[in-house]
């Protein structure tokens, strides 16, 4: 049975964990979800869902088989996992988590790698790692600080607390929390509407942020130009730039437009 499934609709891809009660990560959700991630960047979807069944998201990597594991073996793993997760951070469209229920450990470094993060009410995020005496090796800590700021990271992480996810919007980790029974639905409503935006223009920003995550203001305005000005030439610009200055001659009001996502 697989682990992650997927399925496209049109423009919006779903990526579900599928391996409850617990959905952990292992190394077959791992393969299934680059997998995923190969199908979705072939595909023309334009925006990404990634949800879990059962009652959680995710507790976290499955550490059965740690013990047992020789610590260069495990380097190879989380090496491969790394990889795969850093994928799908790195697509070049939106992507919103919808967590309910626990989110814990690699299962909170995976909805890191979201671009917006909705959580149901029931939702609680934390790092247990700590209490088996390693750190988040899918780079949560820093991921948090960068959301959230280092004091935060490091109180989470130090503790291994479960968090409220109305804590966690307040620090600016989440973008929202709503009704468990309404999460699906806003989820998969901002996916649309994102994935009727202008498609590029979304990629393109995700750029800038990761070039201002590694290097600060200053890398990301040395990439400005480089990421910014082919935009000029897309359609969908060249589209919306004619009809924003015709409604402007014409003293009306800018009408919404229908982007194609190239």
């Amino acid at each position: 049975m697989p682990h992650l499934t997927h399925h496209i609709d049109t423009q919006v891809a779903a990526l579900v964990l599928n391996h409850p009660p617990q959905n952990r990560i292992d190394e077959q959700m791992v393969a299934e979800l680059a997998d995923a991630l190969n199908a979705i960047e072939r595909s023309g979807a334009r925006a990404v869902v990634l949800r879990a069944e059962g009652a959680n998201f995710s507790f976290g990597g499955d550490i059965r088989t740690w013990p047992d594991t020789s610590v260069q073996e495990l380097r190879a793993t989380f090496t491969r996992f790394l990889d795969v997760f850093n994928r799908l951070e790195q697509l070049p469209m939106p992507v919103i988590a919808a967590v309910h229920g626990l989110c814990l450990g690699g299962g909170f470094e995976l909805a890191l790698r979201a671009d917006v993060i909705l959580a149901g009410e029931s939702a609680q995020f934390g790092h247990p790692e700590q209490s088996i005496a390693i750190t988040t090796i899918m780079g949560g800590i820093y991921r948090v600080a960068e959301r959230a700021g280092r004091a935060r990271a490091i109180e989470w992480a130090l503790t291994s607390e479960r968090v409220p996810a109305r804590v966690m919007a307040d620090a600016g980790v989440v973008n929202s929390v709503v009704a468990d029974d309404d999460l699906l639905s806003e989820a998969l409503g901002l996916a649309e509407k994102l994935a009727h935006g202008p498609t590029r223009a979304h990629a393109a920003h995700k750029a800038l942020l990761r070039a201002w995550a590694v290097g600060g203001v200053a890398a990301a305005d040395q990439l400005m130009f480089d990421v910014s000005m082919p935009l000029f030439d897309t359609h969908d610009a060249r589209l919306a730039l004619r009809g924003a200055v015709d409604a402007l001659a014409a003293g009306q009001v800018r009408p919404a437009f229908d982007f194609q996502g190239r």
